[in-house]
């Protein structure tokens, strides 16, 4: 009965006349600057990890849970004065158990991009079980990051991450060589397992995004050509073998740079569904895709925007044929951070508009997860002269 009421008054709201939406703003109040959210909602449990920086660039990642209407204390899960702080390539956490593992980013190097992948595993309960340890073995001074994490299937934890290693190094041609992705476990005390390359040539610095699946875990993220066309691609591991990976959509999308902007991926049961921002034939766009078979092929694009797309999507399964996708777009007017659910069947309901808001890079890219009946968002704003969190959470009057 429990997941019948959650669905019906989910979709109660998007039903509702605009005046029967509830955005209701949940109140954050951290000192010095707060910026980079990372929302995860597992397991009846909503966190959320971000990163708070003072102006001599002493940076502190923290952890908190929503808890009875409200944000629990903050943990303080790890802190540097030599990081890598950056609105796209955020840290990232997942929950598995009784147990947190999130990453951070520190420099190697005076490159503005060299720098390597951190991770802190603690307790739910603050302890510390390793902390401070470095993902990216290979010892080279280049970029890596961009990390996504989730809960593994029995304890411990899956990570995928963009590796730089090779970029360092010149093909024959004389040419440096592309970023790849890398996959690897970690256990429940803070091991590094099962670690391998998933692609040798994928885009820069777009966000990658993960799920496990029944069958293991899918991730997705930007891919690479020869010919610099740069569309989203899937790979998956089925009973332990990882698959090659293949295109979402063949979007033909040819850019000479990364867009930094990553697509985002959920499963429930077998379905799968994909979303992600391109440019097909000059024209922007977000897309998303669903996949009725754990990912081995993917349905016609759905076109989710309706003013011109700037991107940085989220999604969460609202049931078993239904997802809820945000997304920004813009027009002369303003720009704006807008939720739809859509169907498996392509029905797409009308926008929610969930803030007027900054199209520029300090916005971050939000977040969306689904916890208790209610719709969560995180992003970051400019309040004050510094850079703060909102978070809102939505519902409808008649629910």
């Amino acid at each position: 009965m429990k997941n019948f009421v959650f669905t019906l008054s989910l979709l109660s709201l998007f039903s509702c006349n605009s005046n029967d939406i509830i955005i209701e703003e949940i109140s954050f109040l951290y000192n010095n600057n707060n910026a980079q959210p990372s929302l995860v909602s597992n397991k009846g449990n909503l966190s959320l990890t971000w990163i708070s920086s003072d102006d001599d660039m002493n940076a502190s990642l923290n952890f908190r849970q929503f808890k009875n209407e409200g944000w629990t204390n903050p943990l303080r899960l790890a802190s540097g004065s030599d990081w890598f702080v950056n609105w796209a390539d955020f840290p990232t956490h997942a929950v598995s158990g009784n147990q947190v593992l999130t990453s951070y980013l520190k420099k190697s190097a005076s490159g503005k991009y060299t720098y390597d992948v951190f991770l802190s595993l603690h307790n739910l309960s603050g302890e510390k079980v390793k902390e401070d340890f470095i993902l990216n073995t290979d010892g080279f001074k280049a970029e890596h990051g961009f990390v996504s994490i989730t809960a593994n299937e029995s304890e411990g934890f899956l990570i995928t991450w963009l590796d730089g290693r090779n970029t360092v190094e010149k093909d024959e041609k004389g040419d440096y060589r592309p970023m790849t992705i890398r996959f690897a476990e970690i256990t429940k005390v803070g091991d590094i397992i099962n670690e391998t390359e998933l692609d040798s040539s994928v885009c820069d610095c777009c966000q990658t995004s993960m799920t496990f699946t029944n069958k293991g875990p899918l991730v997705v993220y930007r891919d690479r050509t020869e010919e610099e066309v740069r569309d989203i691609y899937v790979t998956r591991n089925i009973y332990d073998v990882w698959e090659n990976p293949f295109p979402v959509h063949n979007d033909g999308w040819v850019i000479y740079g990364c867009p930094v902007n990553g697509p985002k991926v959920v499963s429930n049961s077998n379905n799968i569904a994909i979303s992600w921002f391109t440019v097909s034939n000059g024209i922007p766009k977000v897309n998303l895709s669903f996949s009725e078979s754990y990912g081995s092929s993917f349905g016609n694009p759905i076109k989710i925007n309706d003013l011109g797309a700037i991107g940085r999507v989220d999604t969460a399964f609202l049931n078993e044929k239904e997802v809820i996708v945000s997304y920004m777009e813009g027009d002369d007017d303003g720009t704006y951070l807008r939720i739809k659910k859509v169907s498996m069947d392509g029905t797409i309901s009308k926008p929610i508009t969930i803030s007027i808001i900054d199209g520029g890079r300090s916005t971050g890219v939000p977040q969306l997860e689904i916890h208790d009946d209610e719709i969560f968002i995180v992003w970051t704003i400019f309040d004050n002269e510094s850079k703060q969190l909102k978070a809102v959470k939505l519902s409808s009057k008649d629910v």
